[in-house]
């Protein structure tokens, strides 16, 4: 067990960063006084050739990004272990490599796993969260000149569960980061998808997907910093809504600082309200420093059912039920499809048929 010791201010809520979180309800996570687990609870099996996972002590010499988030400073002062995952240069992966969560029950816990991609090698790491948790993580990927990486987080939590993470990407010259998130269960969901550059000619796109129902809180924090000349971003984020208090939050930051000339970068989100008593925040910002940029923009967009396809559905004949499904399964596949991977993609249309019909839907 582990207290934090350094004297952090826990958050009150009125600060912009925690002013959408429901903390009473984050396990105590946030709260240096509470006791936490160190726990490595990533697995994996039948690792390829050119894949290691190892665990090594706190102490071993990453990239440290910066953060002034108290969670993760708390990760990084208690944990003891961390799981390092390494794909060796010029290495061509052709499966997803799957890390899968060991169940650890709701005792409150926090670990940290490093991701190095080796110098142009080319791989996809799934990380399936599923059970029941109280987790604090911190996940930082790190690619090396010429690397390719996909990166999936599912979070299909089982209902009491709650997980506040950090994915953090370092991307070198002429690297190329993916990543989908896509969060369809738990209690509370707290996630924050950030980027930053380490060479010129690097990219990022970066897909979530999320889906909350009764009471649900699903909040996606995603910053993008454009430290660096002739970078890219694209940010794409969906959500659905249904059901009472079900409550999501999408914040979207992009920096460009002055040094960043050349950035090409656009961001958007679009939120689909099922029901009356949800609710859907969304807030995209857009810093920039210089004028010599390829181009910047941001969108987001808040709504209900588009009648019309519902009108055009069910005037040939189909069940207003299953015309409702298919209009929230067209509006998610436009993401989900980009995975490319048939049985997650199945999965998570099955996940999301569930949920609605939890709901009535």
């Amino acid at each position: 067990m582990s207290t934090l010791t350094t004297n952090y201010l826990i958050p009150s809520g009125r600060e912009e960063a925690w002013r959408f979180t429901p903390l009473s309800r984050l396990g105590g996570l946030h709260d240096p006084v509470v006791e936490v687990r160190d726990v490595i609870s990533l697995l994996a099996q039948d690792l390829p050739a050119g894949v290691t996972l190892k665990r090594v002590t706190s102490s071993a010499q990453f990239p440290i990004s910066q953060t002034n988030d108290i969670v993760i400073m708390r990760i990084r002062e208690a944990i003891s272990e961390v799981l390092l995952l390494e794909i060796a240069k010029d290495s061509e992966i052709a499966e997803p490599i799957k890390l899968t969560r060991n169940d650890t029950g709701l005792a409150p816990q926090l670990g940290r796993t490093v991701i190095k991609v080796g110098s142009n090698a080319r791989a996809t790491v799934i990380i399936e969260n599923q059970g029941s948790a109280i987790l604090a993580e911190e996940i930082e990927i790190i690619l090396e000149p010429g690397a390719s990486f996909t990166f999936i987080s599912l979070q299909e939590w089982e209902n009491d569960s709650v997980h506040i993470g950090r994915h953090h990407a370092i991307i070198g010259k002429d690297a190329s980061f993916t990543s989908f998130v896509v969060t369809v269960g738990g209690s509370v969901v707290r996630l924050l998808p950030t980027v930053e550059y380490a060479g010129p000619g690097s990219s990022a796109e970066l897909n979530g997907v999320y889906f909350a129902t009764d009471g649900q809180h699903f909040e996606h924090r995603i910053h993008v910093d454009h430290n660096l000349p002739k970078a890219k971003s694209r940010v794409n984020y969906k959500g659905a809504l249904s059901g009472l208090n079900a409550h999501t939050v999408w914040i979207g930051d992009v920096y460009i600082h002055a040094a960043a000339e050349g950035t090409d970068t656009y961001e958007l989100n679009r939120n689909l309200l099922l029901s009356d008593g949800a609710r859907a925040d969304s807030v995209p910002n857009l810093e920039i420093e210089t004028g010599e940029i390829v181009g910047a923009g941001h969108a987001s967009t808040t709504g209900r059912f588009d009648d019309e396809q519902l009108f055009y559905l069910e005037s040939r004949g189909i069940p207003a039920e299953i015309a409702r499904r298919l209009v929230i399964r067209g509006f998610f596949a436009e993401i989900i499809s980009k995975i490319h991977l048939e049985t997650i993609e199945e999965r998570l249309m099955a996940r999301i048929d569930n949920e609605l019909a939890k709901v009535g839907e």
